[in-house]
């Protein structure tokens, strides 16, 4: 990067899908049309632009979205950083800001819970080094998080670093800081009639409380000068401004005590050593509990095997996981997990996926049977044929969504980030407020000779107006907690979407975390969310209208039409192959057969076709209250009999309906089944809304009406064929994904098959904004609260104020206790996963019931 002038700049930017001249004279016209650009040259061959702008006019981001809206790429790279020191929601103030000043970053994603920051940026105009660097002079830690089990030893070894580091501040603050108490408070009782005068000598104390400040304290000063040299301030300017103004008026009162502080009854070196301890203490505390919320994310990625038994030339040799190649035979012994993804060629056994799945209960694995990375095997032993490896696992796909969640920000923390982000600098303003009333009016007005500092037998008799202004805007700043404000939200999103992962539950975002717990409608697709999709013919009019169904529907890939394959099979009929075959969307199918033209399908299909089937309604209705998908067979015209499809409903549909509306849900169904169909397996669940006869393409249509009647609803699906509903709904949830995670369409992916899912990803959602509400209310509450009484509010009545140091322990209390409310999360297992279902649920489901004709 060079300068084109005093106030441009120069960049290349990487721009991929140029084929010709004509693409090249596209992208530099759209690129000089943007203002602020001067100029720019495309280079085809190099696939790069070249462009002078003037940065106060226009942004790389910007160049970046215009490059983009005419249908080019612009490849960049990524960078997770894991950077320590930062409190959350202002550090994303402080840093972001820097980061996105350098030229070439297009967008920087903070992480608190997990203390990351992510970084997408072109390579070709910053380094992964520069923007390291840009961080570290902000005075934080940075180290690249790295990925995987690599990840995992990196993070654990910069926490355990920054453990023991706050560990020798601890063991250095305390000691020192309580002997300054004891001392301080030597002549008081009962202290007296145990330790000599001597102990509370001034001059002993300015040397014990000293170390401490430029020891465990001097952190605190060093990073807000490294903030204050950028012009940004952080809670470290309101540690240093109260560390620094108490032990300041204790040196002032020492050797200056006319000075008009206090006096010598005014030396508060134990403020100053407890401030610094108690500050120290949650900092300890921090590093203790910081990344457990994201345990859940930590035993996934250890699940993942660093060792893998291959077949090379005949014989079994042992490589690392990640040197696996795509069509490797991988052997696996009892007791192994499973190091990639792929299918059995042979041997049989029991596999565990419970940590992938939520799946208690082993699954049984045979050739042909999908395995998947992570799984435990037990006790068979098995070979199996690698089908991905590497970051396109199942297990590194789940992770990856889940760490891509973890970035993203819920609508309720809006006002949280709004408040932290503006909290430091309100807060000064506040104290500068707060000093100048009681400067200039206060002390006149309330100031009693009988003033002492809250749970301390200090009398301030001596304090004047400038020590008392003072005093009490310092601790207002201490008791100040933005910490607490900017952690309630994401470290609660963070754990929650953590637990989501451990029972096969992936929300895709922390706004679908919040949007689960807002929906007040279900729409349950029938065919494969309801029902098995294993449907089987259980009527016909005879097996020659069997015969003629089933030739027509030999080469289709719909369930219906395997079925009624399968069953003409089963009776041993022929079945030939069609010689013309077309299918009619959301009606049916024709053929001809043997020179004869057959059609197949409901009653618009007949229709439309001018076939009369009048003799076989009374049947078709009667199949049809049952349950059942009737369709009608016509040949050369003339209605030649009817087939009856019936699917089975999964076990657990009729009682995740009724979970569903325990929970406060309407819950409707949507099929492309007739009334009468769909009425009959609505009747047999317990669902009162039913929307029948809805083609494929009308779903997200349906959906649409029910979001314009005012109501939040949530789609249930298959996740591919349901895509546009999903997409449409406010929450769509693809069902039995498989572990193929990436390529679902919808907010929240269920792993397993298994409907009662629904039931427990709204469960989880709720306990999760359940902490947002409790984290949030304890930090606006207590913020509210104590900063009034640290501005001393009641003073006036009570003649008492906070000490810095009590300010220092609240403050300390208060973020720990955001902290540990979201820990709680840990030994969280949503209600319907608690226990077997009742028996009642087990007795009343139904065994079988109807199909669809069209999904």
């Amino acid at each position: 990067m060079a300068e084109a002038t005093t106030d441009r700049k120069e960049i290349s930017i990487p721009v991929a899908g140029m084929t010709c001249a004509a693409c090249v004279r596209k992208v530099e016209k759209t690129l000089n049309d943007l203002p602020g650009v001067a100029s720019a040259t495309v280079n085809l061959s190099a696939g790069k632009a070249g462009i002078v702008y003037d940065p106060s006019a226009c942004d790389v981001p910007a160049m970046v979205e215009r490059v983009e809206e005419i249908g080019y790429e612009v490849p960049g790279a990524k960078i997770v950083l894991l950077v320590l020191g930062m409190t959350a929601g202002h550090c994303e103030h402080v840093i972001g800001p820097a980061v996105r000043g350098l030229t070439g970053v297009r967008d920087v994603a903070f992480n608190f819970a997990t203390d990351t920051v992510t970084v997408d940026f072109l390579d070709s105009a910053v380094s992964a080094a520069e923007i390291k660097k840009t961080i570290r002079a902000l005075g934080y830690e940075v180290e690249d998080r790295g990925e995987g089990e690599e990840g995992i030893d990196r993070e654990r070894k910069l926490r355990q670093e920054e453990l023991r580091r706050q560990t020798r501040n601890m063991l250095v603050a305390w000691p020192l800081g309580l002997l300054v108490m004891l001392f301080t408070f030597s002549s008081f009782e009962p202290l007296d009639s145990v330790m000599p005068d001597w102990l509370g000598n001034k001059y002993l104390l300015f040397a014990l409380t000293t170390p401490l400040v430029l020891g465990p304290g001097r952190q605190f000063f060093v990073h807000s000068w490294n903030g204050l040299r950028r012009g940004v301030t952080d809670m470290n300017l309101l540690y240093a401004t109260g560390i620094g103004a108490s032990y300041g008026i204790a040196v002032v009162n020492t050797f200056f005590p006319n000075a008009g502080f206090g006096g010598e009854k005014a030396i508060f070196f134990e403020a100053a050593a407890l401030l610094i301890a108690f500050i120290v203490l949650g900092r300890y505390l921090e590093a203790i509990t910081r990344g457990r919320t994201s345990e859940a994310i930590r035993k996934l990625m250890k699940l993942q095997p660093r060792r893998a038994i291959v077949l090379r030339n005949g014989e079994e040799i042992e490589i690392p996981a990640d040197e696996v190649e795509v069509g490797d035979i991988v052997a696996v012994r009892p007791g192994d997990a499973i190091p990639v993804d792929g299918v059995v060629v042979s041997g049989y056994s029991a596999v565990d996926e419970s940590l992938i799945t939520g799946e208690s209960i082993p699954v049984e694995k045979r050739e042909g049977d999908d395995v998947i990375a992570g799984a435990l095997n037990k006790t068979g032993a098995f070979r199996f044929r690698a089908s991905r490896v590497g970051s396109e696992t199942s297990i590194a796909q789940i992770i990856r969504l889940v760490e891509e969640a973890q970035t993203t920000k819920a609508p309720i923390q809006a006002l949280a980030d709004r408040v932290a982000g503006h909290f430091i600098l309100g807060v000064h303003v506040l104290a500068l407020g707060v000093f100048l009333f009681w400067f200039f009016a206060g002390y006149d007005l309330f100031f009693d000779e009988a003033t002492r500092l809250v749970l301390t037998p200090y009398v301030l008799s001596e304090l004047e107006v400038f020590g008392f202004a003072l005093l009490v805007s310092v601790t207002l700043l201490i008791i100040s907690c933005p910490c607490a404000v900017g952690l309630a939200t994401p470290a609660a999103m963070m754990a929650g979407t953590g637990k989501g992962a451990e029972f096969g539950i992936l929300f895709k975002g922390a706004d679908a975390v919040e949007a689960t717990s807002r929906v007040r409608t279900v729409i349950l697709d029938k065919t494969g969310t309801l029902t098995k999709g294993e449907p089987s013919v259980t009527d016909v009019t005879s097996d020659e209208v069997l015969a003629l169904a089933a030739a027509v529907e030999r080469d289709s890939e719909h369930p219906l039409g395997d079925a009624i394959v399968q069953g003409a099979r089963e009776r041993g009929l022929s079945v030939p192959a069609p010689e013309a075959f077309d299918s009619i969307p959301g009606h049916g199918v024709e053929a001809t057969v043997d020179g004869a033209q057959v059609l197949l399908g409901n009653r618009r299909l007949m229709a439309d076709r001018g076939v009369d089937i009048s003799t076989h309604l009374a049947e078709a209705e009667r199949l049809e209250t049952e349950g059942k998908t009737v369709m009608f067979v016509a040949r050369d015209g003339a209605a030649a009999g009817i087939v009856a499809v019936a699917d089975t409903l999964k076990e657990t549909s009729e009682r995740a309906v009724r979970e569903l509306k325990g929970l406060g849900f309407e819950v409707a169904m949507i099929t492309g089944d007739n009334r009468r169909t769909a009425d009959a397996i609505g009747r047999a669940l317990g669902i009162d809304r039913v929307l029948a006869e809805v083609l494929p393409g009308e779903k997200a249509a349906e959906v649409k009406k029910l979001q314009e009647s005012g109501q939040i609803v949530a789609m249930v699906g298959d996740g591919v064929n349901d895509a546009p509903a999903l997409a449409q709904a406010d929450v769509g949830i693809a069902l039995g994904s498989g572990t193929d995670v990436a390529r679902e369409t919808g907010n929240v992916i269920l792993i397993r098959d298994d409907i009662l899912d629904v039931v427990a990803a709204v469960q989880v959602s709720r306990q999760t904004m359940r902490l947002v509400r409790q984290n949030l209310g304890w930090a606006f509450g207590y913020n509210a609260l104590m900063l009034p009484l640290a501005a001393g509010i009641l003073y006036p009545w009570i003649t008492q104020i906070v000490s810095p140091e009590l300010a220092a322990l609240l403050m300390a209390t208060s973020s720990f206790s955001v902290t540990m409310n979201t820990l709680r999360m840990r030994g969280y297992t949503p209600p319907i996963r608690r226990g077997p279902p009742s028996a009642s649920a087990e007795r009343d489901a139904p065994a079988e019931q109807a199909m669809e004709a069209t999904g």
